[in-house]
């Protein structure tokens, strides 16, 4: 959308070259804030299409959606009006009324370009009652969006770009001519649109209105095909949820002086009620239902041997996985001094794991002295990929102007490498990895465990989202291990039964699974932190095994239930092949709609600025 403008001067001064130096690390550490903030975006996104639990994937889409505004530097404002959502207490006009409207009056408003700004506009009734867009389905059936549907979205867009330009100001970026300005009208400012093609400011959010109306709606339209013409019920969480944010607003209105209508009319624009808010609001869950239940469906699909071995011949290199030990130091230099203190056997890398561990980190530096702790066995590249450490990061190559640019990554084909053998050393960057066991196709199993976790961090320092124990004092550690012993003995004494355990995780775990017993379903090696996965994945594990284990999580009551009926690398390709049928999909139901705009409805959309009058 907007581009970085060229800092390059010719001349610069002393005070000149300063402040593009700071300029310049403000940028390149809002990217890689950015960068991390989207793998964990996308590795959110696997999990909920892991789980099956609603509660859960509730509090999995929470964290998405979290990551997703920071991402998008969208962030509250005092006066709430970057929440957008919208209410209704106001008055209806007659019905004669609007009928006057639309026979007698609407083509004088339209005619003197006064249609939006008139008393009827003011109202919501042409917003209302006129439609904005008819969308065709795949079997040539019309449905009509209208006015107030469009700008019930053009808001929610709107306030979004505002702050995201706020967040891009407050890093030091400067959008040069491709910059907006908020204060003016957008139909008389000028942006370049995906293609590079000049358009006002206005043109660029409407075409992005209107395709979130469009992948809304179409799955919306789908979800009530299937569910026999009737809209499909909501979860009574998203009901909650939407429940909530109205009282919200209610006491946003309140503290501004107005009525909940009044207000939410000013800050969505013409035709947005309370009424027209809890419709979109339950349609974009019905929407957002359907397509994850979709997925779902294809993530627990059942694909055949020959469906599996013909994936493996053509993915073999990204389904095998490698044991290594692993230790990622806090500067090039140390990385160094490591690969060098380091014995050709590697008996002394968690050692070195630990001295080279930074000081201010007492939990890492203690727990670095078990080898355990940087020892992966069955790493695949993706997940080593995800971990994102520097011998896994991308170089991009050199490239001819306008040719699409092409990234290798030579830590990984290293590390991934027919050649490698046991002993193996490679240093990169902050990276060093020793190489236990070259590339193999592995043949364990997906492993379903309980767990209960139990945090040494006291319910307030939990309020804000931290799950980082590690700077726990020695008495909230100790007291975690004593309640965490004290739920074991209390599991033992009773029938010893997965609904058992699955109960009192309910009960006391802090951990997102506990809505669902504490089940976590086909997990795989190295998934889940070292010593999580250590205990999960020893072979003498069998059904009904416990144990207490520490993380930098908390102290986790473990129960074995048990092993995964695939292979762990059919199991990943069981996920990409549901990946793919869901994007193929996607595609079909996105060629067999189409939308389109109707010219009355243009006369009576948001553009510019308006809602902020």
């Amino acid at each position: 959308m907007a581009k970085k403008v060229d800092e390059s001067k010719e001349t610069l001064t002393a005070k000149d070259e300063k402040k593009a130096a700071k300029l310049d690390a403000k940028i390149e550490k809002a990217e890689k804030k950015k960068a991390e903030l989207q793998e964990q975006i996308d590795d959110l996104k696997n999990k909920i299409l892991d789980e099956k639990d609603e509660k859960v994937k509730k509090k999995l889409r929470k964290q998405r959606d979290n990551l997703t505004t920071q991402l998008n530097g969208i962030k509250k404002s005092k006066d709430g009006a970057t929440i957008p959502l919208a209410p209704l207490a106001k008055k209806r006009l007659s019905a004669c009324i609007a009928v006057v409207c639309v026979i007698a009056l609407l083509c004088a408003y339209v005619a003197t370009g006064v249609a939006r700004n008139g008393v009827l506009a003011y109202f919501g009734v042409p917003q209302k009652n006129v439609t904005a867009f008819v969308m065709t389905d795949g079997e040539g059936k019309t449905h009509d969006i209208k006015v107030n549907t469009y700008n019930y979205y053009f808001a929610l867009y709107y306030y979004n770009l505002r702050s995201q330009y706020e967040q891009y100001s407050q890093n030091g970026y400067d959008m040069g001519e491709n910059a907006v300005d908020f204060d003016q009208k957008l139909s008389k400012q000028t942006t370049t649109d995906e293609d590079g093609n000049t358009i006002t400011w206005a043109k660029y959010i409407h075409d992005q209105v209107e395709d979130s109306i469009k992948s809304t709606y179409m799955y919306y339209y789908e979800a009530v095909k299937d569910n026999g013409g009737k809209d499909p019920e909501i979860t009574d969480e998203q009901k909650s949820e939407l429940e909530k944010t109205v009282s919200d607003y209610a006491e946003q209105a309140d503290a501004n002086g107005r009525t909940i209508s009044g207000y939410l009319t000013a800050i969505m624009g013409k035709g947005v009620t309370e009424e027209v808010m809890r419709r979109e609001e339950t349609i974009r869950y019905i929407s957002q239902n359907y397509l994850t239940d979709y997925q779902d469906k294809l993530a627990n699909k059942e694909y055949t041997n020959k469906e599996y071995q013909d994936y493996l011949k053509e993915h073999k290199d990204e389904l095998q996985v490698v044991d290594i030990m692993w230790f990622e130091a806090d500067s090039e230099d140390d990385a160094k001094k490591f690969k060098k203190e380091l014995k050709a056997d590697g008996s002394n890398f968690a050692a070195l794991a630990s001295k080279y561990t930074s000081k201010d980190n007492k939990f890492e530096k203690e727990a670095n002295k078990d080898p355990v702790e940087t020892t992966y066995k069955e790493i695949s590249k993706a997940l080593l990929q995800q971990a994102n450490p520097a011998i896994a990061q991308a170089e991009e190559e050199e490239h001819e102007e306008g040719e699409e640019h092409e990234h290798s990554y030579p830590g990984l084909d290293w590390i991934f490498s027919s050649k490698r053998k046991k002993g193996d050393i490679r240093q990169q960057s902050t990276s060093v990895v020793y190489i236990l066991k070259k590339a193999y196709m592995s043949e364990t199993k997906t492993v379903n465990v309980r767990h209960i976790l139990i945090s040494p961090l006291s319910e307030e320092e939990q309020a804000d989202g931290n799950t980082d124990a590690t700077q726990a004092t020695t008495k909230q550690w100790k007291a975690a291990e004593k309640k965490a012993k004290k739920i074991l003995a209390e599991y033992k004494k009773g029938d010893k039964t997965a609904e058992a355990f699955g109960k009192l995780a309910e009960e006391n775990s802090t951990d997102g699974s506990a809505s669902n017993g504490g089940l976590i379903e086909n997990v795989i090696p190295c998934q889940m932190v070292p010593a999580f996965n250590e205990w999960c994945f020893d072979s003498s594990r069998k059904t009904g095994d416990t144990a207490i284990v520490k993380t930098e999580f908390g102290y986790h009551i473990m129960y074995f239930e048990s092993e995964g009926d695939l292979l762990v690398w059919q199991y990943s390709a069981q996920q990409a092949l549901a990946s793919t049928a869901t994007t193929e999909k996607q595609t079909s139901v996105e060629s067999a709609y189409t939308i389109k705009e109707t010219w009355l409805g243009s006369r009576f959309l948001e553009i510019d600025t308006d809602i902020d009058s």
